[in-house]
């Protein structure tokens, strides 16, 4: 049978039969793929740990009628170990995994997407900023890759020009006030410059953030992901959104 052999993050898995999983990963060249990973969950396996979700693995297969199967596994980051000795970093990494797997399809090539990823579970496991930030840094930049961008310095729906003063989930971001339908909030100032800075990669603005305003955008970004995504992230309620004391 064709083998093949491709870089893969590992989103998710489930138990198949008495020893084996299924191992969803999104890999570089071929998109999302279901693959079944055979006697990983006994003791003796030889890369069941290096299956586990938010590694970074380079993934070797052969092509089967239904689903492939992994023949061999390299670690290529190490980063669910770092990642789930951390509550806010694990159930931060654990939505991100999650809208990867809605926004990808199988077998269809989505390169941005999974650079993103990468990017952002190394961030987590390597600390670099506060988990909620890199989360909605991610989301914001994976709808826009997925074509959705958030609209913020201007309106949504004319395109004027901003700073404007209301955010509508529905209508895709800012919106000026002859735009703005009834009952949307109006973010403070400070919240429109975070989303932006989340979008652009700006740290130093992200992460002088005040916590108000962290919170406000996290809202703001959770509402928007979900509404377009049309359903509720199950891994979303879960995140940890603690601030630590002053």
């Amino acid at each position: 049978m064709p083998t093949y052999r491709d870089d893969a993050l590992v989103l998710r898995t489930h138990k198949l039969g008495e020893a084996d999983r299924i191992v969803t990963v999104l890999t570089r060249s071929r998109g999302k793929k279901r693959v079944v990973a055979k006697g990983v969950r006994r003791t003796s396996s030889r890369f069941g740990a290096r299956l586990e979700p938010f590694m970074s693995v380079d993934l070797q297969c052969y092509e089967g009628r239904n689903l492939d199967t992994v023949t061999q596994v390299e670690t290529v980051g190490p980063y669910a170990r770092a990642i789930c000795d951390d509550y806010a970093r694990y159930t931060a990494a654990t939505a991100m995994c999650e809208v990867a797997d809605r926004l990808t399809q199988d077998d269809e090539p989505a390169l941005q997407q999974y650079w993103l990823l990468a990017g952002g579970l190394r961030s987590l496991a390597q600390g670099d900023h506060a988990p909620g930030l890199t989360l909605d840094a991610y989301l914001v930049r994976a709808f826009a890759v997925a074509g959705w961008a958030v609209s913020i310095t201007e309106c949504a729906r004319c395109a004027a020009p901003g700073p404007h003063q209301a955010f509508s989930v529905a209508t895709g971001g800012a919106v000026c006030a002859a735009c703005r339908p009834p009952g949307s909030p109006s973010p403070a100032p400070e919240t429109f410059t975070l989303l932006a800075a989340l979008l652009t990669g700006d740290w130093a603005t992200a992460d002088a953030s005040a916590d108000r305003h962290r919170c406000e955008a996290t809202s703001l970004i959770a509402a928007y992901t979900q509404y377009h995504l049309e359903r509720t992230l199950r891994s979303l309620k879960h995140v940890d959104r603690t601030t630590p004391e002053a």
